[in-house]
Formats: C-alpha cells, structure tokens, sequence
C-alpha cells in the first residue's frame, strides 16, 4: 500500500462543513471515512502479517523465541505510519474515495 508522506501522523482539527461538502450531509461524509478506514486498515494488517509470517517457523515456542533484529523494525515501521483513520480522511479530502450509492 502506499502511503503518502503528506498525511500528518497525529490529529489535525478540521472543518466539518468542508467535509460535508461532498455528500452533503456530514453523516453520509463519516461512514465513507470509517468505511475506508476499516479497509486500510485490514490491508495493513494483511501486508504486514505476510511480512511477519517470513520470520516465523513451525517449531517455535515461548521459550525458543528470540529477538529477530529485521522484525522489529519492520514492526516499527508499521507502528510509525500515520493511522488508518487519518490515511482515509486524506484520501477523502483529496477526493481519491470512489462511492458508489445504492439506492433502494
């Protein structure tokens, strides 16, 4: 997944009718970001447990576990990206969301 450098890793206050603008209705504007969210999140998840899965062996237990230099800094990297909630509410604002309404 890529992730853009122009994301702010920590909570930015915004303006809730510039985020209502494109639905019209903040609401509507919320379970887009949430829906989104919930998707990065789950990518990020999946990438980073197939990195970790090259690590792991079969015969592993608690007691023959140790310190794998690589893992921790790939686990690193992870805990360093800005979080899911805020990459969706970028791509929201940069209008980089495809939503498709069903109307019913």
């Amino acid at each position: 997944m890529d992730i853009n450098k122009n994301v702010p890793t920590n909570t930015v206050t915004r303006d809730l009718s510039k985020l209502a603008k494109p639905t019209g209705n903040i609401y509507e504007s919320t379970m887009i970001i949430a829906k989104r969210s919930n998707q990065i999140a789950a990518e990020l998840k999946q990438e980073l447990k197939q990195k970790l899965e090259e690590f792991s062996t079969f015969a592993d237990t608690l007691e023959e576990t140790f310190e794998n230099r690589e893992q921790i800094e790939i686990s690193r990297y992870y805990e360093r990206l800005p979080k899911a909630t805020l990459l969706a509410i970028y791509e929201f604002e940069e209008d980089k969301i495809q939503v498709r309404k069903i109307e019913g």
